[in-house]
């Protein structure tokens, strides 16, 4: 019997601890929402895997200095989307770092709290004085009952937002992951052109995440093609507050824990093919007499990829 149960109308806030805001910045799109605030009430230790592309936008390179420094006392992310802040040069490195700023300002934490991430048009430069009305915006209405919201906001060429919840019976405790992902062309391994936000109460050591973090997103996201393209801004983040007073330490509660993280990758990367642009079909390619996963991957991944099956 599963261990876990997901949610209805679950959210990427419906772990404890965390709250949400959104604001209509009018980056690109006009008249809708187009940034999210996701903040903690606690330090997080924090998990994420970025694109694999030779070009990395501005968020990226970010991204992996604030896990280069601390795994363990993330509070905030901020998502834009309708500009990419990809392929800017040293202006875009300056426009992401005074986003952090703004973020860090607004909710009173440190620069190196905040992680950033971006999304739509290339080469571009970021408008700040729209992030910096957005910021404030979504920093003023942060709450617990709209989780929703920034599954819509961080939406570009999408055509519904993709967001889930599931409850954890663990062995000492009760649990709940929370998602949300954008992501509809240029959809191809490794993750693909896509942003993801996972979120848990649970405790979780910076190690033992990182380690499920790489499992679940194997199994996931970098198993999805539509079109055989990648990106700049590839990235999946994974916060845990902790807030539940469950820790996820023994064997037991890993082994539950990682199977429910897995199934909310899935579930997330399953919507992403599914709303894939001119997409009118989902395919799952299964492989069979192989004992060795990479070459079942490969072979699947040939196939996925192959113009003559498509």
């Amino acid at each position: 019997m599963s261990k876990f149960e997901q949610i209805e109308h679950g959210t990427v806030i419906s772990p404890s601890g965390f709250l949400a805001g959104t604001a209509v910045a009018n980056i690109k799109y006009k008249n809708r929402r187009d940034l999210a605030l996701i903040v903690s009430e606690r330090n997080c230790t924090a998990a994420a895997m970025f694109t694999q592309n030779q070009v990395v936008a501005a968020p990226v390179i970010i991204d992996k200095e604030v896990l280069a420094q601390t795994r363990r006392k993330i509070r905030a992310i901020v998502a834009n989307a309708g500009n990419a802040n990809a392929c800017t040069g040293i202006q875009g490195i300056k426009n992401a770092r005074a986003t952090q700023r703004l973020v860090a300002a607004a909710i009173d934490c440190e620069l190196g709290q905040v992680f950033v991430l971006s999304t739509g048009v290339i080469g571009i430069p970021l408008p700040m004085d729209k992030m910096d009305q957005g910021i404030a915006e979504a920093a003023l209405n942060l709450n617990r009952k709209d989780g929703h919201l920034p599954a819509e906001a961080i939406m570009t060429t999408d055509t519904y937002p993709k967001q889930i919840a599931v409850t954890i019976k663990l062995p000492h405790g009760k649990v709940t992951i929370g998602g949300m992902a954008k992501g509809a062309g240029m959809i191809h391994p490794n993750m693909a052109t896509m942003l993801a936000v996972v979120t848990t109460d649970a405790a979780i050591a910076p190690n033992v995440l990182d380690e499920m973090l790489q499992t679940a997103v194997a199994q996931s996201f970098n198993r999805i093609s539509v079109d055989g393209d990648t990106s700049t801004n590839d990235t999946i983040l994974c916060l845990a507050n902790g807030v539940s007073g469950t820790a996820v330490a023994d064997p037991d509660s890993q082994a539950i824990f990682q199977d429910a993280l897995n199934y909310v990758c899935t579930h997330l990367a399953q919507l992403i093919v599914r709303d894939g642009e001119g997409a009118t079909k989902y395919v799952e390619i299964q492989v069979t007499g192989t004992t060795i996963d990479a070459d079942a991957h490969a072979i699947a991944n040939t196939i996925a990829t192959s113009p003559l099956v498509k």
